[in-house]
């Protein structure tokens, strides 16, 4: 079975200097693993890659992962930035090897990570990241690491859908 997650999320741009504020195209995704049969593993996955990595664990150290950013859509207005991603993924059932609790298409708990870049535009300064989850206090707010101004805003954790 390929089923598809549907991840989206949204976040508040502060009135900062321009940062050139933008999304990444590497996420990380909670998935139950057919291949090392352990459920909620962390999955990174990055646009335009035939394949994911599995975290594994220390039975089943990283591997491959059959699974794949398919859509990775960016809408940005004067005030706010949404990103649009769908992962599609290989899913078998299977029992977990060390809890015996079965797999689900979109696992128990889903979990997602979603990273930015920017550019400081103060003298001297580079470049930053940041990242985004779902497990995270909201709201929540991130700093330039270079000059200390807000970027950004983040009131709503992200929402997975499985996709039909």
């Amino acid at each position: 079975m390929l089923p598809s997650v549907e991840i989206t999320t949204v976040l508040e741009l502060a009135e900062a200097p321009f940062h050139n504020l933008h999304w990444t195209k590497k996420i990380e995704l909670s998935l139950d693993c057919f291949v090392c049969r352990r459920n909620g593993r962390t999955t990174m996955l990055e646009y335009g890659s035939e394949e994911g990595i599995c975290s594994g664990d220390s039975a089943f150290p990283r591997h491959p992962a059959a699974a794949r950013i398919s859509a990775f859509d960016v809408t940005s207005e004067e005030t706010r930035t949404t990103l649009r991603v769908v992962a599609e993924h290989w899913w078998a059932p299977f029992d977990d090897t060390k809890h015996q609790q079965p797999s689900v298409a979109l696992t128990s708990a889903p979990w997602v990570r979603l990273y930015l870049g920017y550019l400081c535009p103060a003298p001297g300064s580079a470049g930053g990241k940041f990242s985004t989850q779902t497990n995270l206090v909201r709201p929540s707010s991130y700093r330039c690491d270079q000059c200390g101004e807000t970027l950004a805003r983040s009131d709503e954790a992200p929402r997975l859908r499985l996709l039909p």
